[in-house]
């Protein structure tokens, strides 16, 4: 499983890793013992001097390095668990929001990012004229899961995130308002 010396992992070889890694500490968290309770603390300490040399490298990067080493997707996931992601939730989460929103166009909506209140991201959800069934290609609620997990995994230490539902409203000839009927 050793790659050569200086070799880099594709993204799909990380990915594959992180979920051997779930499996494996799911599997020692779920073993009895005090070998189980050594094992995980060893993990968990090694995550945590992990962590601190991360920090002092974003310490130690100049602004324009830090905010590179943010934007690609392990880095920055790691600085978010480590609590040293130098944007903070908000603006990355809105930054998901923006990434998501010509995909909602595409499909008859809109989506905008509304702000946060606590912990909780709010988001403008727009489907189009008679609701979002059959313009938003396999419903609504299919758009407003993708919007959720691309705002937590951006900002995962957002709780949650509730759309604001609107409905753009139907067409209205000019005409018709300025027209009055006689009596």
């Amino acid at each position: 499983m050793a790659e050569a010396a200086g070799a880099r992992l594709a993204d799909p070889d990380v990915e594959a890793r992180l979920g051997r890694l779930d499996e494996l500490l799911e599997g020692l968290e779920s073993a009895p013992g005090p070998t189980t309770r050594s094992a995980t603390e060893a993990v968990a300490l090694l995550t945590e001097v992990y962590g601190e040399a991360l920090a002092r490298v974003m310490d130690h990067a100049e602004e324009r390095v830090a905010e590179r080493l943010a934007e690609d997707e392990l880095l920055g996931h790691l600085l978010v668990l480590h609590d040293i992601h130098p944007e903070p939730a908000e603006r990355r989460a809105a930054r998901a929001v923006e990434r998501l929103r010509p995909a909602v166009q595409e499909r008859g909506g809109d989506v905008e990012w509304a702000g946060v209140e606590g912990q909780v991201a709010r988001v403008r959800l727009t489907t189009g004229g008679g609701g979002c069934g059959s313009g938003c290609g396999g419903g609504g609620s299919e758009v407003t899961d993708a919007v959720r997990a691309a705002v937590l995994a951006a900002a995962p230490e957002l709780t949650s995130v509730e759309p604001l539902n609107e409905t753009a409203p139907a067409f209205v000839p000019l005409t018709t308002l300025t027209h009055r009927s006689a009596p």
